[in-house]
């Protein structure tokens, strides 16, 4: 029988699941209102200057942090003020000597991508929005210790809400990717004021040689880990910005952020809630086998057949949109990147598991493995085919993802077919009924309705008839833990 602790750890992990779904599902419906609308206003190369910029100060982030707030989050032990302290005296210091660090090579930036002055000031602002985003780490590390993520979600509404209302508006008034710029700097006050009033803790510089050798056992190899990928996408995207030019990273970026929404909707959150929860039941493997299970059916259910729907039915929605055929060139990438998806959902759950249970080195080691992978197959097939090679590359690496399915499982024994294959059948169904009545309705934004909701009816009744027992198992799971 499971012990009391176990079971309010449960109780508090499906609660944030289900606070943090709903949560990015209203972000995502507020972000996805502001991406259409901005895709609508901007072109491809404009999109694709907001993508390079953003990588610049991805790779910086990623710099900003040796592991420590991962350390934190990790520890089993209680973390005490020193810890804290001295984990927000380094970041902080690496976070100012980046910005100044980035200020001085900004003229050569200027040159080889050819920003105009308008690309310059989006670099600026993020450059300032990045220093106040880093002050919102060790409250959020805190909450996320204590899986109160529910209290992370206000400041995070807001941020959204104040994001998309200024760059939609700017970009409809003309201003383009300026309009980015201070959509940007406004999301960052914003989200770093809004979580120093909810979650107050005591600033102040410390440094402590003992707390933060603990610390840096395991946040070096998390963080060698988190530089390999930055290595693998954001360093790419510096890369492919010289072979396929702005245009060509606008088009891929269109189809990458649709492809990876159904991931930014449900992994993302299940992600963030399972690192902390799974850490917590590494201790026994019978418990972590069924936390593994239940996140994976989760995920799959809700993600596969987002995926397939998203791409059969993005084929009529570029022709219906007004202003949206510039994006049709796009949609073949978008089918890639869906593909990609699927191995995603599946290997990025796996990763967090393993990093949780400790097996940071063996993480790295597949890090390591997709990026050279990455490195091999994009420069190759973008030199050759232009853009539409760089999501044939990301779907071949992803196929590499059934690696990290048997290395999981060689650590801890959970049933990979039972978790997938129950909404991968579904899903295929779902598909082959909206393929076939694609052609007998017109092409009208009525008919896509239709097709939306007759495809999900058609899923959830072939997932109830052949996996009826797990469904509602799982249903009645999540919702005793939405009463209480």
């Amino acid at each position: 029988m499971e012990d009391k602790n176990l079971q309010r750890l449960k109780k508090r992990s499906i609660s944030s699941v289900i606070t943090l779904t709903l949560r990015t599902v209203l972000l995502q419906l507020i972000a996805f209102v502001g991406y259409f609308f901005v895709t609508i206003f901007l072109d491809q190369k404009q999109l694709g200057l907001f993508i390079l910029v953003s990588a610049v100060i991805d790779i910086l982030t990623y710099f900003s942090d040796i592991g420590l707030a991962a350390a934190l989050i990790q520890k089993k032990e209680p973390i005490i003020l020193e810890e804290i302290r001295s984990t927000f005296t380094i970041q902080q210091f690496l976070v100012v000597s980046l910005i100044i660090i980035l200020f001085i090579f900004s003229p050569l930036i200027r040159k080889y991508y050819s920003f105009g002055n308008e690309g310059m000031f989006l670099l600026y602002a993020f450059a300032i929005a990045f220093f106040m985003s880093s002050l919102k780490t060790i409250p959020s590390v805190l909450l996320e210790r204590k899986l109160k993520f529910e209290k992370i979600v206000f400041p995070q509404i807001v941020e959204t809400i104040v994001f998309n209302l200024i760059v939609v508006f700017l970009a409809w008034k003309g201003l383009g990717v300026t309009s980015y710029a201070f959509a940007v700097l406004a999301r960052a006050f914003t989200g770093t004021i809004l979580i120093y009033i909810l979650a107050p803790w005591k600033i102040g510089f410390s440094f402590s040689k003992k707390s933060l050798k603990k610390l840096l056992k395991f946040g070096l190899p998390y963080q060698v880990n988190t530089l390999i990928a930055v290595v693998k996408d954001k360093f790419m995207i510096l890369f492919l910005g010289g072979v396929i030019g702005q245009a060509g990273l606008g088009l891929i970026g269109w189809a990458e952020k649709w492809a990876n929404m159904p991931l930014r909707y449900f992994l993302d959150s299940t992600n963030k809630v399972a690192f902390p929860a799974f850490a917590r039941m590494q201790h026994d493997q019978n418990k972590l086998k069924r936390g593994i299970e239940a996140a994976l059916y989760f995920l799959v259910v809700l993600i596969f057949p987002s995926l397939i729907g998203l791409s059969l039915l993005s084929i009529d929605l570029v022709k219906i949109i007004p202003r949206y055929l510039k994006w049709q060139p796009a949609l073949l990438p978008l089918f890639l990147y869906a593909g990609s998806a699927m191995w995603a959902t599946v290997s990025t759950l796996l990763t967090n598991a393993l990093t949780a249970m400790g097996e940071i080195k063996t993480v790295l080691k597949l890090m390591v493995m997709w990026t050279i992978l990455s490195w091999i197959f994009t420069p190759i097939l973008a030199i050759k085919l232009g853009f539409i090679g760089v999501p044939l590359a990301a779907f071949i690496v992803s196929l590499s993802s059934i690696v990290a399915i048997a290395v999981t499982l060689r650590y801890i024994k959970f049933d990979l077919l039972g978790s997938i294959l129950p909404a991968a059948l579904s899903s295929l169904v779902m598909a082959s009924f909206l393929i076939v009545i694609k052609n007998r309705l017109p092409l009208n934004m009525i008919s896509v309705i239709i097709k939306i909701v007759l495809g999900i009816i058609i899923y959830f009744l072939t997932l109830f008839l052949i996996n009826k027992d797990k469904l509602l198992k799982e249903v009645k799971i999540i919702l005793s833990y939405v009463k209480k």
